[in-house]
C-alpha cells in the first residue's frame, strides 16, 4: 500500500491529468504461464483511482516483450514517453520500477522526461517525484540495482547453461530419432517406426546424391518422417510427408552422427538505422561451435559419411565459387563438374550447343570475365567417348558382380517404402487396441472406424507396392547376367540414361585435371576414388561444323581469308555449290568457327584496297557497263586475276589506265561500237563500192 507520505507528493495539477499504468513481461511463456504476475500488474489501475485519479490509462502492449539491450522497440514504453512529453500524465504506476528500468538507457530517458514535465512515478509502495533530490537519488540507486541484478542473473543462468552444455547434458528440443532415458542420456527412439524412417532419409540420400531428389521421393511415394509439433505446450512426434527444410535439417544436423553441439548459432549486437539490435549469425560448422562432443551418443551414421554427406551438399550448390561438381542430371555431358583446369585450378563448365542444343563443349572461364580470354575450350563428345574407354577398361572386371546385386535388390522388392509402410500399419494397429480409448463409448466407435479406414488405405499401399515389381524368370535373370558381361554395349547404348552414367562416374571418380599442349593436344590425369591416379592424351576434338569440312573448303577459306570478309567467303562457297560437313550452307558464323578451328587468320569485313577493283568498280571507275568490262577481260585486253573459282574479279586500277584499255573504250565513246581487235580507220577506203 502507498503511504500518506506518498499521497502528500500528488498535488491538483497531478490529479487534473491522467495516470497511466505500465505493463510488461519479458516473454509470451510468462504472459501464458505467469498469470499472478500479470493480474497484480492490472491492478494498479485500482490504485491510481484510490489515490485519486479519474482518468486510468492501461499500456499493455508490451505483454512479452523484451527490454534487453538489442531487444525489438517496445511501442508500450515509446508511447508512454510520448504522452509523458505532451504533458497528459500525472503519475507512472508500475508494480515495480524495474519494469521500466531494464536498460540504462531507457531508465535515464525516462526519469529525464519525467522531471521536465513534473510527472510522478509510483510503484506498489511510494510515489517519487523528481523534483525532489531525496527521489531523485532513490530512483537512480533502484534502477542501477534493477539493472546489475538483471545482469548478475543472466550472466549466472548463462554460465549454467553453459556448465550444462559442456557436459553435453544440455537440451533444448530433442532431434526427432532420439529420446532422453531414465538416466537423462541422448538414446536412439525405440519406436522402430521413428528408427526406421530415419535411416530411411540417409540411404536415398546415399542412393540419389542429391537432398532436393530425397525430398522427391519421399513426396512421389507418400512416405511420411517423424517431426516435432507442439501440443498443449508439449512437444510430440507425429508423422507427415516431409517439407524440403525437413529433410535438409536431418542431413546437416550433427546429431544423427552421434556428436553433441551447442552454440551453432551465435547471437551479435549490431546498429541498424541507428539501433542496437541483436541478430543470430549463420549456422556455423560443428567443429567452430561453442561446444562440440564428436562421440557424445550412438548415431544413425558415422562421422566420416556425415562429412561426405556435406561435402555432397556443398557440391550441390550452384553458388559454388569453384563450380563443384553438384548431383548427376540429365545434361550430355559426362564429365561435368569432374574436369578441372591444370593452368588455373578452376573447374571447367559445359555449355549445350547444336541444332538440338545436346551437344556438350566444356571451357574454362579463366579471365574470359574480365576481357581475357578462356584457358581451354574443346568440344565435349569426343573426350566423353574417349573417357569411357578409359573407365570401362577399368569396371568392366566388376560387370558380373554389379549384375548379380541388380539381381538380389529387384528381387527384394524392397526400396524403403514396404518397411515404412509396414511400420505405419503396426502403428495404427496399435493405436486401434489401445484400451485407453476405450473410456467413451461413442468417441470410441468414430475412431474405431478412422483407423480402420487408416489400415485398409496402407494395406492397399502395401498391395499396390507388390504388385509393383514382379519376380524375375530365369530368363529375366540371365539377361541381367549378361549386361554385366556386354557391359561396353550397355554403357553405349541410347537407351542408358546420362544421370546414371554420371552417378557411375561420380562413385569411382574424384576429378579430372585437363591441359593442352603446344601441339594442340589433350592431356588427362584421371584421380580415382581411393587415391589412384591414371593418365591419357588425345587430339583436341574440333568442333561439329568443322570437323567434317572437306580439305578443299578449308584450303579456299584460307586463301580468300587473307583479303575478304568471313560473310564474302560464305557466299563464295554457296556459289560453288558447296555445304558444311553437316550438310547445311555455308554462313559468316560457320566460316568464323572453321577458320579458328584451323587457325586461320580473318576479317569480318573485306578489307578494302584502292588500288584493286572489283568488276563493279572497275564499270564505275571507268563509267562503262559491267559487260564491256567482261568483254575486255575475255578478250585479253584487260588483265585480271580469281583467286579461287566464284570469287570477286580482283582488276588493278592501273591496268585501266594502260594505253589498250584507254584506247578501245575512246574509240567505243566515239562510235558507240566495241572493237576489241583495232576496229576500221576514217581514211581507209571501202573494199566494196556502194550503189
Amino acid at each position: 500500500m502507498m503511504s500518506t507520505t506518498s499521497n502528500s507528493k500528488i498535488t491538483k495539477e497531478h490529479l487534473a491529468r491522467r495516470a497511466v499504468v505500465y505493463l510488461r513481461q519479458s516473454s509470451e511463456r510468462q504472459v501464458q504461464h505467469n498469470r499472478e504476475s500479470r493480474d497484480l500488474q492490472y491492478a494498479m489501475a485500482e490504485r491510481a483511482t484510490m489515490l485519486g485519479f479519474l482518468q486510468v490509462e492501461i499500456i499493455d502492449q508490451d505483454l512479452g516483450a523484451s527490454a534487453s539491450v538489442g531487444a525489438r522497440e517496445r511501442q508500450g514504453f515509446e508511447r508512454l514517453l510520448a504522452a509523458v512529453a505532451l504533458g497528459d500524465v500525472g503519475i507512472i504506476l508500475s508494480r515495480e520500477v524495474s519494469r521500466l528500468s531494464r536498460t540504462d538507457k531507457d531508465w535515464c530517458r525516462l526519469l529525464e522526461v519525467c522531471q521536465i514535465f513534473e510527472t510522478l512515478i509510483g510503484d506498489d509502495d511510494h510515489v517519487y517525484d523528481l523534483s525532489s533530490f531525496d527521489d531523485q537519488l532513490l530512483l537512480g540507486i533502484k534502477g542501477t540495482l534493477s539493472v546489475v541484478e538483471l545482469k548478475v542473473l543472466r550472466k549466472r543462468l548463462l554460465e549454467g547453461m553453459r556448465n550444462k552444455a559442456r557436459r553435453g547434458d544440455l537440451y533444448r528440443a530433442i532431434a526427432p530419432g532420439y529420446v532422453l532415458d531414465a538416466l537423462d542420456r541422448l538414446v536412439i527412439d525405440p519406436d522402430q517406426r521413428v528408427r526406421d524412417a530415419i535411416a530411411l532419409v540417409f540411404r536415398k540420400f546415399r542412393e540419389t546424391g542429391s537432398a532436393r531428389q530425397t525430398v522427391n521421393w519421399f513426396f512421389e511415394h507418400s512416405v511420411e518422417l517423424p517431426v516435432n509439433k507442439s501440443r498443449n505446450g508439449k512437444l510430440k512426434i507425429i508423422f507427415q510427408v516431409p517439407v524440403t527444410s525437413h529433410v535438409f535439417e536431418i542431413l546437416r544436423n550433427p546429431i544423427y552422427a552421434g556428436a553433441y553441439v551447442y552454440g551453432r548459432r551465435p547471437t551479435e549486437a549490431v546498429f541498424v538505422d541507428g539501433a542496437l539490435k541483436r541478430r543470430q549469425r549463420s549456422v556455423l560448422p560443428p567443429e567452430q561451435s561453442a561446444v562440440f562432443l564428436r562421440e557424445h551418443h550412438e548415431g544413425y551414421i558415422d562421422w566420416p559419411t556425415y562429412e561426405e554427406n556435406r561435402r555432397i551438399m556443398r557440391n550441390n550448390s550452384f553458388g559454388e565459387p569453384d563450380g563443384s561438381v553438384g548431383p548427376a542430371r540429365q545434361g550430355q555431358g559426362l564429365l561435368c563438374g569432374l574436369l578441372r583446369c591444370r593452368r588455373c585450378a578452376r573447374k571447367l563448365h559445359v555449355r549445350y550447343w547444336g541444332k538440338s542444343g545436346t551437344s556438350p563443349r566444356y571451357f574454362c572461364s579463366g579471365d574470359y570475365e574480365v576481357g581475357g580470354t578462356h584457358c581451354l575450350r574443346f568440344g565435349g563428345r569426343g573426350v566423353d567417348r574417349r573417357f569411357s574407354d578409359e573407365l570401362l577398361a577399368a569396371i568392366s572386371p566388376l560387370g558380373i558382380k554389379a549384375s548379380l546385386e541388380a539381381i538380389g535388390q529387384l528381387e527384394s522388392r524392397d526400396d524403403g517404402r514396404r518397411k515404412a509402410l509396414a511400420r505405419q500399419l503396426e502403428q495404427v494397429q496399435y493405436d486401434q487396441v489401445d484400451p485407453r480409448r476405450r473410456l467413451v463409448a461413442a468417441e470410441l466407435e468414430r475412431r474405431w472406424n478412422d483407423k480402420l479406414q487408416e489400415v485398409e488405405a496402407v494395406k492397399a499401399s502395401l498391395s499396390a507396392l507388390d504388385r509393383e515389381v514382379p519376380s524375375l524368370s530365369d530368363d529375366e535373370k540371365a539377361e541381367i547376367q549378361l549386361l554385366g558381361v556386354h557391359l561396353r554395349d550397355v554403357w553405349g547404348s541410347p537407351l542408358c540414361p546420362p544421370d546414371l552414367k554420371k552417378r557411375i562416374v561420380r562413385a569411382v571418380v574424384e576429378e579430372i585435371v585437363v591441359d593442352e599442349t603446344a601441339s594442340r593436344r589433350l592431356t588427362f590425369i584421371v584421380h580415382w576414388k581411393g587415391g589412384t591416379h591414371t593418365s591419357f592424351e588425345m587430339d583436341r576434338p574440333l568442333s561439329a561444323a568443322s570437323d567434317k569440312n572437306s580439305v578443299e573448303d578449308v584450303e579456299l577459306i584460307r586463301r580468300m581469308a587473307v583479303r575478304y570478309g568471313d560473310d564474302m567467303i560464305a557466299a563464295v562457297l554457296n556459289r560453288g555449290g558447296r555445304r558444311t560437313g553437316k550438310g547445311n550452307r555455308w554462313t559468316r558464323e560457320r566460316v568464323v568457327s572453321a577458320r579458328k578451328q584451323h587457325g586461320i587468320a580473318g576479317q569480318q569485313k573485306t578489307a578494302p584496297d584502292p588500288e584493286m577493283l572489283s568488276l563493279i568498280g572497275a564499270a564505275r571507275h571507268c563509267r562503262v557497263s559491267n559487260t564491256t568490262i567482261t568483254r575486255l577481260i575475255e578478250a585479253g585486253v584487260l588483265p585480271s586475276q580469281q583467286i579461287v573459282p566464284f570469287a570477286p574479279q580482283e582488276i588493278r586500277r592501273a591496268d585501266l589506265d594502260s594505253d589498250p584499255v584507254r584506247t578501245v573504250l575512246e574509240r567505243l565513246r566515239a562510235t558507240g561500237r566495241l572493237m576489241l581487235s583495232g576496229g576500221v580507220s576514217t581514211d581507209q577506203g571501202s573494199l566494196f563500192d556502194v550503189n
